[in-house]
């Protein structure tokens, strides 16, 4: 069975975006990044929700040949195109880049494929991850914490049926006082 984990930046207000789906308090140290970029490498399967992957797909296909892409950045693009994905969605009828559509219940197919064999799920996308956390299906929680206050926008937590009790299992400090915390749900 593989696992499933929810990972993303979130300011220490809990959003992950800001109004206007804005994102530029998450910019990483070169540290951080390469953090990311390892994950992504680690990674079996990637689960996105229609908006990130939106966002994601605009611009790390083609990352590595802009001008003055760094090293990290054309690794973490390569990284991107490889690695297995799932995108779920209604609204969109096409993808590339090593990627599947699903238009059908995200929590069924999001159910099949964890009972696969294989390295670890990684979903993301707010709306998509509230799916699969009141399902019950998330057994990992990743929170990478910017010390900024955004005020509102895209909650990292959506309203829950009930509550989920978790186990601290990994801290990390990142430059600019950026904190990963990693836990596991308790079952």
């Amino acid at each position: 069975m593989r696992k499933l984990t929810f990972g993303m930046n979130v300011s220490l207000d809990g959003y992950i975006a800001a109004p206007g789906d804005d994102l530029s308090w998450g910019v990483s140290s070169d540290e951080q990044f390469q953090w990311w970029s390892d994950r992504v490498g680690a990674t079996g399967l990637a689960l996105y929700g229609r908006k990130l992957w939106e966002t994601m797909s605009s611009h790390w296909p083609t990352a590595d040949q802009q001008p003055g892409a760094t090293p990290a950045q054309i690794e973490f693009a390569g990284r991107w195109r490889d690695m297995p994905k799932v995108v779920f969605s209604s609204k969109i009828s096409t993808v590339d880049w090593n990627t599947r559509l699903v238009t059908g219940d995200a929590v069924t197919e999001i159910t099949r494929l964890k009972a696969e064999d294989g390295d670890f799920m990684d979903i993301s996308g707010a709306t998509l991850a509230a799916a699969a956390s009141r399902a019950g299906l998330i057994d990992e929680y990743v929170l990478v914490t910017a010390p900024v206050l955004v005020g509102g926008g895209t909650p990292f937590f959506t309203a829950l049926d009930n509550w989920v009790n978790l186990n601290l299992v990994e801290t990390r400090t990142f430059p600019g006082g950026v904190l990963m915390t990693r836990y596991e749900t308790r079952r």
